[in-house]
């Protein structure tokens, strides 16, 4: 019987691009138009990807460095997440006009708020280059001979492509492990303004205690628009600028969604790795989650105990305290997902399966050779791991670490150190630097600890008594002092005990650790490039996806709701009655705008649809993603996945993986009831 239930759970592993599994390369997308349409979808491939008329495709773009944002508006108009921008609002507040609290919104162009560095990129085209990227090399050749002859082609080609002038950037990626290349084409515009967002109680609600939960009512969303020179083209801010006319835009669909419609979502997801190695997902699962999840839980309680006394630090640190709070929360239901799923188990059953039928031809040995080489290289990746974790998260000796490389090119570093103290509060660092450098010492073992760290803990007795002297005589706790630093003070700075933290523990990173993890890595990465290719070998009838790399995708499935435990199903649409349930004026998550509070008890608004679930395969860098319906009209923006599916980075579960949308019309409610910013209406195309 178990051994039954682990071939199931393996032929599961290989067929589950016949559920909703898969993020599809947009101009590919002929080949599974059918599917779409046997699901509901009423669109052409021509519909969604172009190049030869305006598609879908131009009316999404790639939201800073990380998110998907798109345009609702023939001047340039655009929408993304309230997480997306929640930086670039944070950095327009102050304790006078706390934007993150209240909320923004211009109520005419002249209002509109611009965010130096925030860039947009449209996708111009993308094609297979595989051929120019590996011209000159042949298989006797080698591997090192590949990845040069490679990185050689993709910069020759990038540089022929751009053109800086007129905005366009190209990008050369390596997809199903480098057996194959894309060359992906932008056209990217850096004049972006802030011209809405709710305040955090409606655009955050429910904060870390609803993230990656299910029933979610959170208006995650803010509004931006883009700017370009008077000819059109990308420019940097000028008040001549004017708005972006794109060649797409996506109408409103104001009926909304019922459980069984089709929803595809069109954005950029970041990084999955559905086709590895059973011991990397045991790693990843056993080791490494679990142990990530510790150190941030002790740096979140830190954080949260001063925020919770002061509004001024609580506005310097709510980016902060999001940003390490959601890969912690992810983190646990990606761990819990692997064990329930058995995934582990699934993954070896399908490498038994593999291994007979590589067995006497050139891919023999290939998983055995895998596996001892995810085991060399586990204690060094978790040291890795653990630097990254706690001294590289410490925000004194980064500064420090930041200023030191600055100097040393000559450049000045006031700006840095103005950008650093506004957003920094010692007693929080220091207290986190006592907590993670103790856990250093008690989790990893005295072989994988540096010399320095043993001598230091010698010379002070304890972790209190090293970090007070640090905190106490850095010259990086005096922001005057850091901001009046000069290229003649790099001496100066190589003495303090702050940078000497870092520079101690980067330099045993260097020496011990990153040569054994490089070599590692090496030789993962061709065995990785082999068993790629040896697994769509093994199952050509299958539709392979690339994994996620931030490029243009499309994932499609259906609104649905779902079961995450017994005797429980959760229905796949909230409405304002859910956020009237949880409203609590003396919880700082949960205590919504009196203004919501007014217009709900006036009635008639009760079941203002919030957000919705649906089976589209997504992950980071999906935020901010249009969800469309099966005409290709904005019904939602996603924004999240549900808890209980975060392992859908390494394994796609039909049961349980829902990403969460915030509905398209309870953004149009808030910007109109509460925003009262109804004059961005006249600019939106409603179906």
């Amino acid at each position: 019987m178990k051994k039954t239930i682990l071939l199931l759970l393996s032929l599961a592993l290989s067929f589950q691009a016949l559920a909703d599994e898969g993020m599809w390369l947009p101009n590919l997308i002929a080949r599974r138009i059918d599917d779409m349409g046997a699901k509901g979808c009423r669109l052409s491939a021509e519909d969604i990807y172009s190049i030869n008329q305006a598609s879908l495709k131009d009316a999404v773009v790639l939201f800073g460095s990380g998110c998907t944002g798109e345009l609702v508006s023939p001047k340039g108009l655009l929408f993304t997440n309230h997480h997306c921008g929640y930086s670039f609002i944070q950095r327009h507040s102050s304790v006078e006009h706390d934007y993150l609290k209240d909320g923004f919104w211009a109520m005419s162009p002249a209002e509109e708020l611009p965010n130096p560095g925030l860039t947009v990129s449209f996708l111009e085209r993308m094609q297979d280059v595989t051929g120019v990227i590996l011209y000159g090399w042949n298989p006797s050749m080698g591997e090192e001979a590949r990845d040069s002859v490679a990185k050689a082609n993709s910069a020759r080609l990038q540089k022929e492509v751009a053109d800086p002038e007129n905005g366009i950037s190209a990008s050369v990626e390596a997809l199903y492990y480098a057996n194959q290349y894309y060359l992906f084409v932008y056209r990217v515009y850096r004049d972006v303004r802030l011209v809405g967002a709710p305040p955090s109680s409606i655009g955050k609600f429910g904060g870390d205690t609803d993230n990656w939960m299910w029933p979610r009512h959170t208006g995650d969303f803010s509004i931006f628009r883009i700017y370009a020179s008077p000819d059109g083209k990308p420019a940097d801010y000028s008040p001549s600028n004017v708005p972006y006319r794109p060649k797409k835009y996506f109408s409103i669909c104001r009926d909304g969604v019922k459980e069984g419609d089709f929803t595809f979502v069109y954005g950029c997801p970041g990084s999955t790795r559905e086709y590895v190695h059973s011991e990397e997902v045991r790693y990843i699962g056993e080791v490494s989650d679990p142990q990530k999840i510790a150190l941030r839980t002790l740096r979140l309680g830190i954080q949260k105990k001063y925020m919770s006394q002061s509004q001024e630090v609580r506005i310097q640190y709510s980016a902060k305290n999001a940003s390490v709070s959601n890969a912690w929360k992810k983190w646990q239901g990606e761990s819990k997902g692997i064990k329930r799923l058995r995934t582990v188990q699934a993954k070896r059953e399908y490498e038994r399966r593999f291994n007979e039928w590589a067995a006497g031809g050139p891919y023999e040995g290939l998983t055995e050779r895998l596996e001892d080489i995810y085991k060399r290289r586990e204690p060094y990746y978790l040291a890795y791991e653990y630097f990254n974790e706690t001294v590289r998260s410490l925000e004194l000796p980064s500064l420090a670490s930041h200023v030191y490389g600055a100097l040393k090119l000559g450049r000045p570093v006031d700006a840095m150190a103005r950008n650093f103290f506004k957003d920094y509060y010692r007693p929080i660092d220091q207290e986190s630097f006592v907590a993670l450098l103790k856990a250093f010492g008690q989790n990893m073992p005295e072989d994988f600890q540096p010399a320095y760290y043993k001598d230091k803990l010698r010379s002070y007795g304890t972790v209190e008594a090293w970090a007070e002297d640090i905190y106490s005589r850095s010259l990086f706790c005096n922001a005057d002092a850091v901001a009046s630093l000069g290229a003649e003070d790099v001496a100066l700075v190589e003495a303090d005990p702050a940078f000497e933290v870092y520079n101690a523990f980067q330099k045993w990173m260097n020496s011990d650790i990153m040569p054994v993890l490089r070599a590692a890595e090496k030789e993962l990465k061709a065995a990785n490039r082999l068993y790629m290719k040896a697994q769509m070998e093994f199952e050509p009838e299958r539709d392979f996806y690339p994994d996620a790399n931030l490029t243009l995708r499309v994932a499609y499935g259906k609104v649905a709701g779902y079961k995450p435990a017994d005797a429980v199903y959760y229905a796949p649409v909230s409405t304002l009655t859910g956020i009237m349930e949880k409203d609590n004026p003396d919880i700082f998550d949960y205590n919504i705008p009196q203004s919501l509070r007014d217009i709900y008890a006036a009635g008639g608004c009760e079941d203002q649809p919030v957000c919705f679930l649906a089976t589209n395969h997504t992950t980071g860098g999906n935020s901010g993603s249009p969800v469309l319906n099966a005409d290709g009209l904005l019904v939602g923006i996603n924004f999240d996945r549900v808890w209980e599916g975060t392992m859908s980075d390494l394994v796609y579960d039909p049961v349980y993986c829902r990403n969460i949308s915030l509905d398209v019309r309870y953004l149009l409610f808030i910007i109109e009831q509460i925003g009262h910013a109804g004059w961005l209406f006249d600019e939106m195309s409603f179906s």
